[in-house]
């Protein structure tokens, strides 16, 4: 295995072992430096880099000539950036067809934002032999800021225990968000951890977006990046993020036109910058007040901070923005826990009553549990008050229900609802 000297093992580590068994390939997809590549590394035998630097230069050039030139290395191969020459799906696709060897080869790609001429050299979406499957930036438990003292897996079987947790102090908090969950970046000294997210949005602005062969204008963009930052953690239609733009922005030529802001949405969901979570609507009495708006979240919410300027001590400062990208913090990281087991999140708003629930997490199976976010244990009394209303509105309870809090140094089931209450820093899968 070409695994690095001081890897730090992922959640989905265990899932691409299993998965390098049940298909002939894999390919890794998530946005750049969340540790793809490091991560595939730790899973191959060989390795072949296909990106920009100059030293890539050569395996580009002959595989644009003849993919099977690169395909030569022992199994499972590491094709990293292979949609730099997109012949290598479907060359990898037949590879696959031929021999039914398992665990062949291992793709990773940071975009599917490509120019029109290379779309149309993939015709195959390679299922059943290509298996996709989404990378995240670190959660804090996999950079050991999570205790582990609370599991969602255990929350669902009701095995929780109550313990105590170390304390997490309001600037540890701020830390966490703004620093973001970039590998490069874990180890950063504080006061320069906002730097690296900024550098990413800079690089993203002056070249990613334009990989498509389309130029796009760098001031729209960045207007686009501040309202959505703005907008963390809401839910927000496209018609709201123009009128934010309008009311934000003096300059006429840096606001977006609808067919504009539905392009450069789409841009950003193709280099894995942006996430939707969706709404839920199982279980429920009456589906026709519950919202199904989507709330976005940037994939990280250090890019929320970097398209605003804001460093550490400026979200310290700014209570109510703090609170939006905390629950932005805490949702980056239950998706992240969420889908290691197979499942997804999502949200809950009924439009009736107004009523919100800040996250559902549901299994495969359809079992799900309702979790209220708060910042401090001061609003642990309104979480309840949501939660217990929730409970009115569904004809299948939640497997458990949840507040997870921001400064709170216990793991509890609190002997009055049955609610589990429990840090950020203590959750794990």
């Amino acid at each position: 295995m070409l695994t690095e000297k001081n890897y730090q093992k992922r959640l989905i580590d265990d899932k691409i072992t299993q998965y390098l068994k049940l298909f002939g390939a894999i390919s890794i997809e998530g946005p750049k430096w969340c540790g793809k590549t490091w991560t595939a590394k730790n899973h191959a035998n060989s390795a072949v880099y296909l990106d920009d630097s100059a030293s890539n230069f050569d395996n580009r050039a002959k595989a644009k000539m003849d993919v099977s030139l690169i395909l030569t290395e022992e199994y499972p191969e590491l094709i990293d950036e292979w949609g730099e020459v997109p012949e290598i799906w479907d060359a990898i696709r037949h590879r696959c067809d031929k021999d039914h060897i398992k665990g062949k080869y291992i793709l990773t790609e940071s975009t599917t934002l490509r120019k029109k001429e290379d779309e149309q050299k993939i015709h195959h979406s390679g299922a059943g032999r290509i298996d996709r499957m989404k990378m995240y930036s670190m959660s804090l438990y996999e950079s050991h800021e999570s205790s582990g003292n609370a599991s969602l897996t255990a929350m669902f079987n009701q095995t929780q225990k109550n313990s105590q947790n170390p304390k997490v102090t309001l600037n540890d908090l701020a830390i966490y968000i703004v620093r973001g969950g970039w590998p490069e970046n874990i180890n950063t000294e504080e006061e320069f951890i906002h730097i690296l997210p900024q550098s990413y949005l800079k690089a993203v602005l002056e070249f990613d977006i334009n990989k498509d062969g389309i130029i796009r204008d760098y001031n729209k963009m960045y207007t686009l990046f501040k309202s959505l930052a703005r907008n963390e953690s809401t839910i927000v239609n496209n018609n709201t993020l123009i009128k934010d733009i309008e009311n934000y922005t003096t300059n006429e030529d840096y606001q977006l036109s609808r067919n504009t802001l539905t392009d450069y949405l789409n841009v950003l969901t193709k280099l894995y910058l942006i996430e939707n979570q969706e709404a839920f609507s199982f279980n429920l009495r009456s589906k026709n007040v519950v919202s199904k708006s989507s709330k976005r979240h940037f994939t990280d919410p250090s890019l929320a901070c970097a398209a605003l300027n804001i460093t550490k001590d400026k979200l310290i400062n700014d209570i109510k923005t703090f609170g939006l990208f905390f629950e932005s913090l805490v949702e980056r990281d239950l998706r992240i826990y969420i889908e290691s087991l197979g499942g997804k999140l999502y949200h809950y708003r009924n439009n009736s009553n107004g009523l919100e629930i800040d996250a559902i997490v549901e299994l495969p199976g359809g079992e799900y549990g309702a979790i209220e976010i708060k910042l401090g244990s001061n609003e642990i009394d309104s979480a309840k008050k949501s939660l217990n209303k929730f409970l009115t509105e569904v004809t299948v309870a939640p497997q458990f229900c949840c507040i997870v809090v921001g400064l709170w140094d216990a793991v509890v089931k609190d002997p009055e609802t049955g609610f589990y209450i429990v840090p950020l820093t203590a959750l794990k899968p």
